[in-house]
């Protein structure tokens, strides 16, 4: 399982080197070594390409076939990206994805159980303030106090 934060930074070709922690979860025996990303939440989320492959057959199987549903795969599914480490453990995220997450110089990795997200740095402090300011109604509270936390 993806866990922790950590920071780091983006080069000006959009290259990222992934922590070992991470590395270590996506090379499964006969795996391409590298991720599925794709976005949402004006961050980057990161998959190994077989739980991405679950992801998809889940949404592929939906009886929903609303307008959202189709307008979310078009952008979810058709704006994902194959990104394979280089020597140097690095991935390369693609310009548009870049643009969409805002991703310029430093940046934050935060494992998030089945995947890992890519944040601008700007971006993720802003989504911890939000979460402070949930934790003040007692509805978001509660929610979190079933997890027994």
């Amino acid at each position: 399982m993806f866990r922790g934060s950590s920071f780091h930074t983006i080069d000006d070709k959009g290259r990222v080197v992934i922590p070992t922690r991470f590395r270590d979860l996506l090379r499964k025996e006969g795996s391409p070594d590298g991720v599925m990303v794709s976005r949402m939440d004006q961050c980057l989320l990161a998959y190994h390409f077989e739980d991405w492959y679950r992801l998809e057959n889940r949404i592929l199987q939906l009886a929903e076939k609303s307008e959202y549903m189709r307008r979310f795969r078009r952008i979810f599914i058709g704006g994902a990206s194959e990104c394979l480490c280089d020597r140097q453990d690095r991935i390369l995220i693609p310009p548009m994805l870049r643009q969409y997450a805002g991703l310029s110089r430093d940046i934050v990795l935060v494992g998030v159980t089945d995947h890992f997200e890519l944040w601008s740095r700007e971006n993720f402090e802003k989504e911890e303030l939000t979460l402070l300011n949930d934790l003040k109604n007692p509805e978001a509270r509660n929610e979190i106090a079933k997890l027994g936390i």
